[in-house]
């Protein structure tokens, strides 16, 4: 695979160093969309994350209005919406009032997690449990990609519903996950894939998910298999600073009393989870398996990466907190991979 075959894309995390403002960390997220569309990457990305002191991006949509307005070219999307907390009509609102503002530059990717805290994901929620009848998280999704392109089936309560405004070309949806489990439904329904190992870091999870999207993938209505891999990534000038910050980075899985596994990125955080949840919880420091390096090796690395697990999209997701070395792996990764403004 040639560089100029494989497109690259970020995931922005807006992430706040310590000493900054929430403003500051969303105005460097506005910069690096503004830098990455100059640099020629693929797609910008924004995540969501609640009650969290370390990354700001709490809501997408609101981010992603302000993105396209600053941008003119570059894909724009969510890396996710957590569609668990929310109504599948309102979330296909929201997008197609994007996507009719910034036709053909707008992108849905959900995830399946709670995306914060448990005390801020409870408040996310009007009831704590879900009402007795109410859809899964994946109808759930199975009725946001029918709101997208206006196909409720005849029978659904909703039927003859539309989620205005209908643009002329819908958001396009996307799947993320970090798990098989993910992948399978990713097939099922026929939705590009995104296996997140920036979250997981088990390279033999993301081997299992990658085989299972494109074994079972169901191609009934004429779709084809789009799987994608986000990735840890951090470019230096050298090896050795490059494997300096990437070691600094770490994953704290937790696991509750109730056999519940979540992911975090501090032992401190992990403490703060399980205290939420009123459990008794143990976690485990696992390697951030970062993909680091000089520009050329890294390269070669996402190459290599992406003939191994047939994908022709890798979104890195550079952790730093610092930002213009942020912004420096980030160039340097653009010229490694040759990337162009009009790729």
């Amino acid at each position: 695979m040639e560089n100029s075959r494989l497109k690259i894309s970020i995931l922005d995390q807006s992430p706040v160093a310590e000493g900054e403002t929430a403003a500051v960390a969303l105005r460097h997220t506005i910069e690096l969309a503004q830098r990455a569309e100059a640099w020629g990457y693929h797609r910008f990305w924004v995540a969501e994350h609640h009650g969290s002191n370390r990354n700001m991006g709490s809501s997408p949509e609101v981010l992603m209005s302000h993105l396209l307005a600053r941008t003119d070219r570059i894909r724009i999307g969510s890396g996710g919406v957590m569609l668990q907390h929310y109504s599948p009509y309102k979330v296909a609102e929201n997008f197609n009032v994007l996507a009719a503002l910034a036709p053909g530059r707008v992108d849905l990717g959900i995830g399946r997690g709670p995306g914060g805290m448990p005390r801020s994901t409870q408040a996310l929620r009007p009831h704590p449990q879900p009402a007795a009848g109410s859809p899964s998280p994946d109808e759930k999704l199975v009725e946001l990609q029918r709101f997208l392109h206006n196909r409720l089936e005849p029978g659904h309560p909703y039927q003859g519903l539309t989620a205005n405004p209908l643009p002329p070309q819908p958001a396009d949806l996307f799947l993320l996950g970090a798990t098989a489990d993910s992948a399978e439904l990713a097939a099922e329904l026929a939705l590009p894939y995104v296996f997140a190992l920036f979250l997981n870091g088990d390279i033999g999870e993301m081997r299992r998910a990658v085989d299972a999207y494109h074994r079972e993938f169901n191609q009934s209505n004429g779709a084809m298999p789009q799987a994608m891999l986000a990735l840890p990534v951090i470019v230096a000038d050298t090896d050795g600073e490059a494997g300096g910050y990437a070691g600094e980075i770490q994953i704290v899985r937790i696991t509750l009393e109730s056999g519940r596994t979540f992911t975090v990125f501090s032992t401190e955080a992990a403490a703060e989870f399980g205290r939420q949840t009123g459990e008794n919880f143990t976690y485990q420091i696992q390697p951030a398996n970062v993909i680091h390096g000089s520009p050329a090796n890294v390269a070669a690395r996402l190459l290599a990466l992406a003939r191994e697990y047939q994908v022709d999209e890798v979104f890195a997701v550079t952790a730093l907190q610092d930002f213009q070395k942020r912004l420096h792996s980030y160039q340097l990764l653009s010229g490694a991979m040759r990337l162009r403004p009009d790729n």
